[in-house]
């Protein structure tokens, strides 16, 4: 159960309208590691949750935090928006900076779709899409997959808070780096308690049986590039960090096996094949006429 409560987490206004970086600030709200992605990213993770407790409680919380952060930069969206001119004239362009924004770089579906509001989108205008969530079941695998939004989310606060000299603006942007700070860290964290509880390991999924899987390869790095200096990486020799075995580098594949024939398919897919194209007539009318496949 959700209750609202009118309240922001941190102070969400700029010091002055600007419909260009509006659209900038889509980004992080909708884009791949915007906060609505990790808003649901958290929340469905925990859904998911087969382990009770501390873990599940954790992504319970953090999820219902980052849907406060959408609400800060869909408010914060709304207000730059909130000078934005309804139309746009010769003239006006000519005298009215903020109309040369929107010609400029407005997201003009900020106006037409939603009345000088924010929208679930990215940058560029993109719906938010599901896919963009990682909720496995498997924990150690998702607190590395947080680890990364946070990162990457990160990245992009950091760029926009270049891109503006609006003390309000930075202001937020100022404390959503912090957060993502304390997250980067939290996951890490987190992942690194799994292991040490022994709740999880490397490899994920670490309760699949390991010998069934081609251990030969299991810790070869194959260079398939002429790059000879991926060979002084730790991943090239040493002991793996699962512990189960020693890094070695190869120069190219140490396996190899002939091409199978090319496929032949039935003939009602229609793809060209070395049967005459008359013969592939008859073969897909007779199978329809028998009613088979």
């Amino acid at each position: 159960m959700f209750f609202h409560k009118q309240e922001l987490q941190f102070t969400s206004k700029p010091s002055k309208p600007d419909a260009v970086y509006a659209r900038k600030l889509q980004e992080v709200l909708g884009g791949q590691y915007g906060e609505i992605t990790v808003a649901m990213q958290y929340g469905f993770q925990a859904w998911n949750s087969h382990l009770p407790g501390k873990y599940r409680d954790m992504l319970f919380g953090i999820g219902a935090e980052e849907m406060g952060h959408v609400e800060m930069l869909a408010i914060m969206i709304a207000q730059l928006l909130e000078k934005a001119p309804l139309g746009i004239t010769e003239d006006a362009i000519q005298s009215d900076p903020t109309v040369a924004a929107v010609i400029g770089g407005m997201d003009v579906q900020h106006a037409i779709v939603a009345g000088a509001g924010a929208r679930p989108v990215d940058s560029n205008g993109n719906p938010w899409q599901g896919s963009f969530i990682t909720a496995s079941g498997n924990l150690l695998a998702d607190f590395q997959a947080n680890a990364n939004a946070e990162m990457q989310g990160r990245l992009q606060v950091a760029r926009l808070y270049h891109m503006t000299d609006d003390h309000g603006v930075r202001d937020l942007l100022s404390f959503l780096l912090a957060r993502d700070t304390m997250h980067q860290n939290q996951w890490i964290a987190a992942a690194r308690e799994l292991q040490d509880e022994g709740l999880e390991s490397l490899p994920v999924p670490s309760n699949f049986p390991i010998k069934k899987e081609e251990r030969s390869v299991s810790y070869q790095y194959q260079n398939f590039s002429d790059g000879a200096a991926a060979a002084e990486g730790s991943w090239a020799s040493g002991p793996t960090p699962d512990g189960l075995g020693e890094f070695t580098y190869h120069d190219g594949p140490t396996t190899s096996a002939p091409m199978p024939p090319a496929t032949q398919v039935d003939a009602r897919y229609y793809g060209t094949t070395p049967v005459p194209n008359r013969v592939e007539k008859i073969a897909g009318a007779v199978q329809d006429k028998l009613h088979r496949e």
